[in-house]
C-alpha cells in the first residue's frame, strides 16, 4: 500500500537527502496528526506539487508540526505529452466533478471555459473565488491520488481566447457526439503522421448545454478535431475523465517504468 501524501509549498524539499529531518507545519501538519492520527514510526510520504517527493518515517507528531526522517527523495518526471482539459463551465457543481476525476486520472492542467452555452458564469469577485475554488480541487485530488504532482489550473478563456490556445497547441480534440472518428483513431494517427508525439493535448469539454456549431466552427477553423467518445451522449463532467483514461493509454502515459 502506498503511503499517505501531504503537500508542502514548491522548493520545500530542494536540498532534503537521506538521513536528514523535515518538519512539515500548518494546516497539512494538524490534519497528519488529528484526523489521520499519524504516530512515531509510520511510514508517509511528503510532495511539493512540482514533482518532488521525500519517503520516510514519522519521528515525532503533534499539532504544531510533523517530525519526518528522509529516507529517500525522487524527482517524478512530467510525461513527454501532457494533456489539458479545457472544461466549459457547467451547473450543479459537474465541472468541479470533471477536474476532480480527472485529476484523480492524471490530467496535467486544467483550463475553465465560458462557452456560449454554459448557463454559469464567472464574473468580478465570483471570477477569482471560482477560479481558486477549482485550484482546491483539483490539490485535494491530487492528495486523494497520491499525485508528486499537482495540476496548474489555467486563467479562464472564452471561445476567442481558446481559439488562440488551439491555434498554438500541439493537438487540440473537441469531444462531439456528432464526431465520425473516434478518439483513439485520432489520437493515434496524430502519432503515426509524423512519428512525434505533440507536446500537450488539449481535451475540449461543451458544458450541458453541448458546444454550439459556431463554436465548433470557429475552433476547428484553428486547428482543432472533432472526435468522438463512444455511441452514447456522455455529460460534462463525464467526458473529460473519460477522454484522459482514453488518451493516457494511447499515449503509453501509463505504461509501467522500465526496471
Amino acid at each position: 500500500m502506498s503511503n499517505p501524501v501531504f503537500f508542502t509549498p514548491p522548493g520545500s524539499l530542494d536540498h532534503m537527502t537521506a538521513g536528514l529531518a523535515f518538519v512539515l507545519e500548518g494546516t497539512e501538519a494538524r490534519h497528519a496528526v488529528t484526523v489521520k492520527r499519524l504516530a512515531p514510526g509510520e511510514p508517509v510520504d511528503i510532495v511539493d506539487g512540482a514533482g518532488t517527493r521525500m519517503s520516510g518515517r514519522v519521528l515525532a507528531a503533534s499539532p504544531a508540526g510533523l517530525e519526518v526522517e528522509c529516507a529517500s527523495v525522487a524527482v517524478e518526471e512530467r510525461p513527454a505529452t501532457r494533456l489539458v482539459l479545457v472544461q466549459a463551465l457547467a451547473k450543479g457543481d459537474r465541472d468541479e466533478l470533471a477536474i476532480e476525476t480527472a485529476t484523480e486520472l492524471g490530467i496535467d492542467a486544467v483550463i475553465p471555459w465560458q462557452s456560449e452555452r454554459s448557463i454559469v458564469r464567472w464574473k468580478g469577485d465570483r471570477a477569482a473565488k471560482a477560479h481558486a475554488k477549482w485550484q482546491s480541487v483539483v490539490t485535494a485530488a491530487a492528495k486523494q491520488a497520491r499525485r508528486a504532482w499537482v495540476p496548474e489550473v489555467r486563467p479562464a478563456v472564452d471561445t476567442a481566447a481558446l481559439a488562440a490556445l488551439v491555434e498554438a497547441a500541439g493537438l487540440a480534440v473537441i469531444l462531439h457526439e456528432d464526431a465520425v472518428r473516434p478518439l483513439r483513431t485520432v489520437l493515434e494517427s496524430r502519432r503515426e503522421a509524423d512519428g512525434t508525439e505533440p507536446r500537450e493535448v488539449l481535451l475540449i469539454v461543451g458544458p450541458e448545454g453541448g458546444i454550439s456549431p459556431r463554436e465548433v466552427t470557429r475552433l476547428c477553423g484553428k486547428g482543432a478535431v472533432t472526435a468522438l467518445l463512444g455511441h452514447h451522449v456522455l455529460r460534462s463532467s463525464t467526458a473529460g475523465p473519460a477522454a484522459v483514461v482514453l488518451a493516457s493509454d494511447v499515449l503509453g502515459r501509463w505504461t509501467a517504468p522500465s526496471p
